[in-house]
């Protein structure tokens, strides 16, 4: 008799059009209210600025509760989670070798494991689009709220007070990186389809975020806003070109009403700062990327520990014999995230966190192809995985200039891109499909 081949529905490849989740919104829940939480504390650090509760915890007990759907924990799929995963890994195998294995394993357990457990509870907390986007705009909410408690507590002098000093949690340079991460959110808000209230209050916390960033004062904060400027003015397509434009020309006409003459001085020493300390002096940033390149092609596997780099800086760079001698050494941070994680974990934690950066704007680059011939003024996917981008490029581009290859703002960006991708494509398809032979009787 003969047999027919017929595919199994089931095994059938699955195309990303085809794959597009279009479930309905179901609103804010329990387990997104948790989450939202804990991006304001691990990243807004708002427990520092009002008394609130951690949500961090709760959030995870929800989750694990919630097991169905798209939050189960095989949804937390993708290329970005492997190499999180294995960075993760890496850390905690760099600690017994460490120079100081005390530093790495704080690092471990006390900053690094809860900074992985906040990317995997945005990843797999969402539902749906909307959910997605309720996240990213609690993260641009609590950057505006702390830019605005900035500009509030901190008040500028006159000298070498003329920039913001230590704040709340981040150092001022960290905080420039930050804002600027927040602001193509923001710019998503304020320019695309939203309700009129949730645009105004954008716009006006894009304006604070723009003061506020122009009082710290930092040059590699400045090389980043530039980057992402020229990011929404030539590939943020999803909005209309005349606000794109209008909206790049508002907060340029905030920094000329508002930087001081100080500050264009401070930005100049970019191109013309031959004299500038981080290209003459030991301790500038110049000769520490020299020595942390030298770290890293002495310890290529493990490094020399998780969070040791100013501990080697202290003790085994050419510098560190003058305290033999009763002369100082300072003991420097690395200043590029790059650098950091390759000096601290060795090429493969530099491979691994290259990729997972890498993997996250592929992540990104699929949700904007998703959906071509969608109307630019449209709502969806498409814009926020723009914007997304938008922030994943200030983050890259602040992060050359500053130790942030463990940070919190970092993985959170991050989880909201793979969580974006997750919502709007759907589980990744196999590569291969087979059909199920059965005979007809």
């Amino acid at each position: 008799m003969a047999r027919q081949v017929i595919p199994d529905p089931s095994r059938a490849p699955v195309s990303f059009a085809a794959a597009t989740v279009t479930a309905p919104d179901r609103g804010w829940d329990l387990l997104l209210v948790c989450v939202a939480g804990y991006i304001a504390t691990a990243v807004g650090r708002i427990h520092q600025l009002l008394p609130t509760f951690v949500a961090a915890v709760l959030a995870i007990g929800v989750y694990i509760v919630h097991q169905t759907g798209p939050r189960r924990i095989e949804r937390l799929r993708a290329p970005t989670t492997t190499y999180v995963m294995a960075l993760l890994l890496w850390v905690a195998l760099s600690v017994p070798g460490a120079l100081y294995p005390g530093l790495a394993f704080d690092l471990l357990t006390g900053i690094f494991i809860k900074t992985v457990v906040l990317y995997l509870l945005i990843v797999g907390s969402v539902r749906g689009f909307r959910d997605v986007e309720r996240l990213a705009f609690a993260y641009f909410a609590v950057t505006a709220l702390y830019a605005a408690i900035v500009l509030t507590r901190f008040k500028l002098g006159s000298g070498d007070d003329w920039r913001l000093g230590s704040l709340y949690y981040y150092d001022t340079n960290d905080f420039a990186t930050y804002a600027v991460t927040a602001m193509p959110i923001g710019v998503y808000f304020a320019f695309g389809r939203h309700p009129l209230a949730q645009r105004l209050v954008s716009a006006l916390s894009l304006a604070l975020l723009s003061i506020s960033f122009i009082n710290s004062g930092s040059r590699g904060g400045f090389l980043a806003i530039v980057a992402v400027a020229l990011y929404i003015l030539l590939g943020y397509k999803t909005i209309p070109a005349r606000w794109r434009i209008l909206g790049t020309a508002v907060i340029a006409a905030i920094f000329v009403a508002t930087a001081s003459d100080r500050y264009w001085s401070q930005m100049r020493t970019i191109v013309i700062g031959d004299e500038d300390y981080n290209r003459t002096s030991e301790t500038g940033r110049w000769h520490i990327w020299r020595r942390g390149i030298g770290y890293m092609l002495q310890h290529p596997v493990l490094g020399v520990g998780a969070y040791n780099f100013q501990f080697a800086e202290g003790t085994i760079s050419p510098l560190a014999k003058r305290q033999a001698y009763g002369i100082g050494v300072r003991w420097n941070a690395a200043h590029n995230s790059f650098i950091q994680i390759g000096a601290e974990l060795g090429l493969p934690g530099l491979f691994f966190f290259v990729a997972v950066i890498a993997t996250a704007f592929a992540a990104l680059r699929s949700v904007v192809r998703s959906h071509p011939g969608e109307p630019v003024k449209s709502r969806g996917p498409p814009q926020l995985g723009q914007a997304l981008t938008g922030s994943l490029i200030g983050f890259v581009v602040g992060a050359f200039f500053l130790s942030l290859a463990y940070h919190e703002m970092a993985y959170a960006v991050l989880g909201l891109a793979v969580a974006l991708r997750k919502v709007t494509l759907g589980p990744r398809p196999t590569r291969f499909s087979t059909a199920v032979r059965r005979p007809i009787w």
